[in-house]
């Protein structure tokens, strides 16, 4: 990670949305060092090197966010991603390309997400990390047969809450847990679902959440 003030890209073509993203993240202290309304001026804007995090709108006119955030990421491959989407549509986080699937979070504009939300999904896409917007992970259940279900209420819980982008620490505080508990819960949850060590075990496990969980109706 790179030590200095947390500089943000924001690619949203609302040019109000923008405004308030950007009041927002500078009324926190990070630094909005670019702006851009599509796909084609954010790649003009941005330098590698130049951001810590880039905000994109997955929808863009010229584009998507996705498609964008992946040219990024390979030209910069520390560059963390938030995705902003204005429709439930997690699922294309499955299909990002293996070479730059850590640190990608996922927000829901109409989720009417939190400031902390938004807070939490940078500071954990700077890290390499994966955050899920809670309100989409809200409702969601193990699928049938799948390897989730292997895992306990307990387990499922801890996999939850890494997927809001809860340090191990803050999973403990919200669970009233020790940390190596929380660390000894994590460990089963990479074992059942079979995880190996040289991956990003956090990114995967959060991954194959979102592959194998349904909606409640």
């Amino acid at each position: 990670m790179r030590e200095h003030e947390t500089r943000v890209v924001i690619v949203e073509d609302q040019p109000l949305y923008r405004s308030m993203l950007r009041t927002l993240l500078e009324s926190h202290g990070l630094r909005v060092v670019a702006e851009a309304g599509g796909a084609a001026a954010a790649r003009a804007a941005i330098e590698p090197g130049s951001a810590d995090v880039a905000l994109l709108d997955i929808h863009l006119a010229d584009g998507n966010g996705i498609g964008l955030g992946v040219s990024l990421r390979r030209a910069d491959p520390e560059l963390g991603i938030v995705l902003l989407s204005s429709q439930d549509s997690v699922e294309l986080m499955l299909d990002l390309p293996l070479d730059v699937r850590r640190g990608w979070c996922y927000l829901s504009k109409s989720s009417a997400t939190s400031e902390e939300s938004l807070l939490r999904a940078i500071a954990a896409a700077q890290r390499g990390e994966t955050m899920i917007d809670p309100h989409v992970l809200r409702g969601l259940t193990r699928r049938r047969h799948s390897s989730l279900e292997s895992l306990t209420d307990r387990q499922f819980e801890v996999l939850r809450l890494v997927a809001q982008g809860l340090s191990n620490q803050g999973i403990a505080e919200r669970l009233r847990l020790s940390v190596k508990s929380i660390e000894n819960h994590l460990g089963s949850v990479y074992a059942a679902l079979d995880i190996p060590a040289e991956q990003n075990q956090r990114v995967a496990a959060v991954l194959r959440l979102i592959d194998e969980t349904v909606r409640e109706p």
